[in-house]
């Protein structure tokens, strides 16, 4: 079943190349954490930028440093009303024909264009993490959010595609903590995480095989010829899937993020667990809901 254009997009990109950098960013924080841990924040920052470059091309690279250049701008005038609108107006961008069309002409693919599309939206929501911490701080803490912390936070790869979303207060003081490295605990957190993300992966696979939840979805005549149980349990597999996608695709950053000496955001509740659905937003994504409530 090939219906879902979000896992299906995913793997096939990670297959490629984004796994690949995954573990280029592994190796290189690993090694920063034994030898230069109080420089790595910069090591990380620089592999990033790096990835960014080799992923997206240097146009791409340059549309995400200048989203962050202009909102670290507007956040000198520590209004967090500006800040917003700034946000608004530059997500606003991707939609403009004129400059659609002129970003598509960057790559030879579609799905090289949806990737730079992706990035910049989550790239988005970090700026605007780090303005509105900017905006909140005194004077005295200002030099923590300085514009290099900012490249820091929006270039940290593991969560540069597609999240989870960590407020940059957060992230940076748990950057900034120094604590004693342990190459045997590491190894051990890293094994368990991925023998976790791998069964998740097989689950998600094999619900997209044998299920065909969305291709049923897709066509009108047999959803109208079944009962209503049937139609509410075609709803659930559903949105149990897009839990288990979302194990995957959070589990991934969420590992790495453990290996750098930093705590990942919650990963998705199941969604069988909670009697309304009103409230699944605030337990499925908790980084982002933890953003949009500060």
């Amino acid at each position: 079943d090939p219906m879902d254009f979000e896992w299906s997009y995913w793997i096939e990109w990670g297959r490629e190349r984004i796994l690949w950098l995954l573990a280029g960013h592994l190796l290189v924080s690993q090694v920063s954490r034994l030898l230069v841990e109080k420089y790595k924040p910069w090591c990380l920052m620089a592999y990033g930028m790096a990835a960014c470059w080799l992923l997206l091309g240097i146009k791409g690279f340059a549309i995400i440093l200048l989203h962050a250049t202009i909102s670290f701008a507007v956040a000198q005038f520590q209004l967090s009303l500006l800040t917003w609108l700034c946000s608004l107006i530059l997500l606003s961008t991707l939609r403009i024909p004129a400059v659609e069309e002129a970003k598509r002409k960057w790559y030879n693919t579609e799905n090289e264009y949806y990737l730079l599309l992706f990035t910049v939206s989550v790239r988005c929501l970090f700026c605007t993490s780090f303005s509105l911490e900017y905006c909140w701080q005194g004077p005295a803490q200002k030099s923590s959010h300085s514009f290099l912390w900012m490249l820091a936070y929006v270039f940290y790869y593991p969560t540069f595609h597609n999240g989870p979303l960590m407020n940059f207060d957060e992230f940076s003081k748990q950057m900034r903590k120094q604590e004693a490295f342990s190459l045997k605990t590491n190894l051990s957190i890293l094994i368990l995480g991925i023998i976790r993300i791998f069964f998740w992966w097989c689950l998600a696979e094999l619900m997209i095989h044998l299920m065909y939840i969305h291709a049923l979805y897709s066509s009108t005549p047999p959803l109208e010829t079944v009962s209503y149980w049937a139609l509410g349990g075609l709803a659930l597999a559903q949105v149990l899937f897009f839990y288990v996608k979302y194990l995957v695709l959070y589990g991934v950053p969420s590992l790495l993020l453990q290996m750098d000496g930093l705590k990942p955001p919650a990963l998705p509740c199941c969604v069988s667990l909670m009697h309304s659905f009103t409230k699944m937003w605030r337990s499925f994504d908790v980084g982002l809901h933890c953003f949009l409530v500060r």
